[in-house]
């Protein structure tokens, strides 16, 4: 069998599988992650909230979404959310890794398509903290206890001085 015979042999297969099953293929590549999602009920409540914080929303990190955003070596990422409150979602631009032998991960970005953007999140194994600025507004991920972490809009006028 020639080489030509091979190669329209491999792209029928090709051609018969996606008219086959096309919507996993595409879905794939279209498919973004939630970093985070809302966190199931809780039999004991948060702790009290501050005098500097607007909201607080109690948050659960995609542990499939959480390993992709430790690997330093993972290149390009995949589309990856994160939802604030209300609605207001964001796509994440991965701009540093640094990932420890310890597990200990420091990643960094800007949101996509928002100019006056910042992120930056501490993961050490399933335990994250962080801060994200978009336009003068502030946020932070805490991690509250056992595993538990939950999504803060801060007033900066209202911040003790450390």
């Amino acid at each position: 069998m020639d080489i030509g015979t091979q190669l329209g042999r491999v792209w029928l297969a090709a051609v018969a599988f996606l008219i086959v099953d096309p919507i996993p293929v595409f879905a794939e590549a279209v498919t973004s992650l939630q970093l985070w999602g809302e966190a199931p009920a809780q039999e004991q409540p948060l702790p009290p909230k501050k005098a500097w914080v607007i909201r607080e929303r109690e948050i659960a990190f995609d542990p499939q979404s959480l390993a992709i955003m430790k690997d330093a070596t993972a290149r390009p990422h995949p589309s990856v959310r994160i939802e604030l409150f209300q609605h207001q979602g964001y796509e994440l631009d991965v701009t540093s890794t640094v990932s420890r032998m310890s597990n200990l991960s420091t990643v960094r970005g800007t949101l996509k398509s928002i100019d006056r953007s910042t992120w930056s999140l501490l993961i050490n194994g399933n335990l994250v903290s962080g801060t994200i600025q978009i336009e003068g507004r502030q946020f932070r991920v805490e991690h509250v206890q056992n595993g538990r972490h939950r999504l803060l809009e801060i007033d900066p006028a209202k911040v003790p001085p450390d």
